[in-house]
């Protein structure tokens, strides 16, 4: 690989574009600040060109995620609006977390194949398009299928994201800016329900969606000028077939879980989906074994560091949100707190986990990414335990320390698991490996709270507070599985990156 000297640029103005085939990981300190920023402005800014261009492409996965659940506690007042019914609008949250998660891959892999600075910008071109469009939403059909692809396109921006931030950094300098990547694609979905009354309530949710467009629109000005192109394959065939296989049994198991209740389990389409699920998955790995190019390389199945850390994930976040939907429903009908009152004690964790998770990264980097899964998961144990044991006379106190836990477990575990995933695949697969985690981790977060929330309403007979304490059990029981899941991890050495 080349490299352009500060010489050779000087000889070449006639290029208006960055491409990463010629700066490599770590030679990108040599590039130009004018080639990521206006002169004036880089003057003006002083911002270091990587984490510049990280907070472009972290912003436009922010102003997509964060409106997934945004509206989640205003569906009567929409429901309203609408002429619809709250069971009908279910869909605008259920439709894009499903979305969201089960396309990634497919982008991820669209962005390795054609370079992830066209795919980033053009998915969240679409979004903004379609975020205009739900504003306009004339009854609930029309706004569940805004919602729908708008996220789809908006799911483009998390392997991206990622995608960029392992070409931009070394392997022992990328767990700072991945657990900035944690917090946006973890921390905007829950600050979206934390901040959703307030802001339905002050400015309509139409507005909301009127306001998400033009920042797409900034979004991608700022990324067609910023951002440098990325590496592509060559000759190589996008896999339908894998995609299409994966997107089946990812949309069957993650429907199925998450209309489980309100079907019924053992209801013949709740069954049906997850047969459909089990024999998509078995198409996948078929086709994954036949092809020249896989989705998604057979061997990461056989990769210490790859398969580990995504599982973790997917463990961690089942008690992560599945306590986020817990614990609100908890402090209401089994303390009797005010909706004002509850909103201050829960924004303790997403406080926590934008503190942590920057802080975290600065311990990783001296401990490991082991230790820090490890711990980080052992933070959320120890979360949910405390909230379980919530009762009435519970002190706000109590309550915000075992809710701060979980951001703080989070904001150490998340990161490091990221990092070890991104440091175990090859550069040409970065977007894909970052699919398959926010894939799991949006599988674990909704599993997580379908199957909390079932265990508290099977459990009602011991006690409002008692049910959702054995709700939040199970969710300290997945926790302390995904800790023990990361025991067996590697960390990545130093200056190296570590090999199965």
């Amino acid at each position: 690989m080349n490299m352009y000297s500060l010489q050779d640029q000087r000889h070449d103005r006639s290029r208006d574009t960055l491409t990463l085939e010629q700066v490599g990981i770590e030679e990108v300190s040599v590039v130009p600040w004018t080639m990521m920023l206006p002169r004036k402005m880089a003057r003006k800014v002083g911002l270091n060109r990587q984490w510049a261009m990280l907070i472009v492409v972290l912003s436009g996965l922010f102003a997509t995620s964060f409106t997934i659940t945004v509206i989640v506690v205003s569906l009567d007042a929409i429901a309203t609006d609408l002429n619809s019914t709250v069971s009908a609008l279910n869909w605008s949250l259920t439709g894009p977390m499903l979305a969201f998660g089960v396309v990634g891959p497919a982008f991820g892999k669209a962005g390795d194949l054609w370079g992830h600075k066209r795919v980033y910008v053009l998915g969240l071109a679409v979004a903004g398009v379609f975020a205009g469009l739900t504003a306009l939403a004339w009854n609930a059909a029309s706004m569940i299928a805004f919602r729908i692809l708008s996220a789809s396109a908006g799911a483009a921006t998390g392997p991206a994201a990622m995608a960029y931030i392992n070409r931009l950094f070394p392997p022992h300098e990328r767990v700072r800016p991945l657990s900035m990547w944690s917090f946006t694609t973890a921390g905007a979905p829950v600050l979206g329900v934390v901040l959703g009354a307030p802001l339905v309530e002050a400015i309509g949710w139409r507005m909301i969606f009127i306001v998400q467009a033009p920042l797409c629109v900034i979004g991608v000005v700022l990324a067609a000028r910023m951002l440098p192109e990325t590496d592509r394959m060559k000759d190589v065939k996008f896999d339908i077939a894998g995609s299409f296989t994966l997107g089946l049994a990812a949309t069957s198991l993650l429907l199925a879980v998450n209309r489980g209740h309100a079907w019924g389990w053992g209801s013949a389409p709740i069954v049906g989906l997850f047969v459909l699920s089990v024999i998509a998955l078995v198409a996948f790995v078929n086709v994954e074994q036949r092809v020249e190019e896989p989705l998604m390389p057979m061997r990461w199945l056989r990769t210490r560091n790859v398969v580990l850390p995504i599982t973790s994930t997917g463990l961690t976040n089942f008690a992560y949100m599945g306590g986020f939907l817990i614990v609100p429903q908890l402090l209401d009908k089994g303390l009797g707190l005010s909706a004002a009152h509850i909103g201050w004690l829960v924004i303790a964790r997403p406080l926590t986990f934008s503190v942590v998770a920057p802080l975290g990264s600065s311990f990783t980097m001296k401990v490991g990414e082991r230790v820090s899964a490890v711990l980080g998961a052992a933070f959320v144990v120890a979360s949910m335990i405390m909230l379980a044991n919530v009762r009435m006379g519970s002190s706000d106190f109590y309550v915000a320390i075992g809710l701060a836990l979980s951001g703080v477990g989070l904001g150490f575990a998340s990161p490091a698991l990221t990092a070890l995933v991104a440091n175990s695949v090859d550069e040409a697969n970065l977007g894909v490996a970052g699919a398959m985690q926010q894939l799991m981790s949006q599988l674990g977060a909704a599993t997580g709270s379908t199957i909390m929330v079932s265990i508290h309403e099977s459990t009602l007979g011991s006690g409002v507070a008692e049910s959702y304490g054995f709700a939040l059990y199970a969710g300290a029981a997945m926790a302390a599985l995904g800790s023990a899941v990361s025991w067996f991890v590697r960390s990545t050495e130093h200056r190296d990156i570590a090999t199965d």
